[in-house]
């Protein structure tokens, strides 16, 4: 693979690196005080509710509307994890397919809202192209450790 400036594995790390950036980006913009308290888990809770899917719906009266602040929890916290993971290099598979999860999800609850899907779609594609290209081949503390050979 011929490249400019860096070599191919670099720019997949780039691009992992780039991702976990986007990843802590999510979790640093939410207002923490109204998310903890289940503002964004009610939010979501609206659009579930208005679902045109019934497994969506259902799934979301199951697994998340009982419990709206623990879930607001494990989601702002899976979003740090998955960027400091990505950014570090630490476990990539695991965040990579773990973001790539999320972005199904929320994809899925949002389906009808096609403005929200671009940056999920987005992120969506490079957590693909990075798990398929291993990217923490370079710059990872995957590498460093010979994890995921």
């Amino acid at each position: 693979m011929d490249t400019i400036w860096l070599t191919g594995a670099e720019w997949l790390a780039v691009l992992r690196i780039g991702l976990g950036l986007w990843w802590l980006e999510s979790w640093r913009h939410k207002d923490k005080k109204t998310w903890f308290k289940g503002g964004g888990i009610t939010w979501a809770a609206d659009i579930a509710a208005k679902h045109r899917w019934t497994p969506v719906r259902s799934g979301f009266d199951v697994v998340v509307a009982p419990r709206p602040k623990t879930m607001a929890y494990v989601v702002a916290y899976a979003e740090l994890a998955l960027g400091l993971g990505l950014i570090l290099g630490l476990l990539t598979p695991v965040a990579l397919v773990g973001g790539l999860l999320l972005n199904v999800l929320y994809f899925t609850l949002m389906i009808h809202d096609w403005a929200e899907q671009g940056q999920n779609s987005m992120m969506a594609l490079i957590s693909l192209v990075a798990l398929f290209g291993m990217s923490w081949q370079t710059w990872s503390l995957d590498a460093a450790l010979g994890w995921f050979r």
